[in-house]
């Protein structure tokens, strides 16, 4: 009696440890898609920040190269066309900045799986 209570305790123990390590290899999984997904949206935060910039500068600096090149004959007309077409660009823009953002991968979806395959091994088979 003593050695099957014994080799219960062995067997609990193997299970404790067992479930131990797979929550610490999820939770270490977790934690690095966490913090790729943090270096993803830093990257882009400064793309998007320096490709403002430049495009705020060649914009301004293409509509002083115009305005100055018909300066004499249809000024207000120039700047008026290009007010516009930079407002539909910018509309545009934004459009696509906010198709990107919707259409990203699910957060924590390598993890998810690796959640669904443990829980499909550990239950019980026919």
């Amino acid at each position: 009696m003593v050695g099957q209570s014994a080799g219960l305790m062995d067997s609990v123990k193997r299970l404790a440890s067992t479930l131990i390590a797979i929550v610490s290899t999820r939770l270490e999984l977790l934690a690095n898609e966490v913090q790729e997904e943090r270096l993803r949206l830093a990257q882009m935060f400064f793309l998007y920040l320096s490709a403002l910039f430049c495009f705020g500068m060649g914009v301004l600096l293409l509509t002083a190269f115009i305005t100055v090149l018909f300066w004499d004959e249809h000024r207000l007309a120039v700047l008026g066309g290009l007010c516009i077409l930079f407002f539909v660009l910018a509309t545009l823009m934004a459009m696509l900045l906010r198709n990107k953002a919707q259409s990203k991968q699910k957060l924590f979806s390598a993890s998810l799986a690796e959640l669904f395959k443990d829980r499909e091994q550990l239950e019980p088979r026919e």
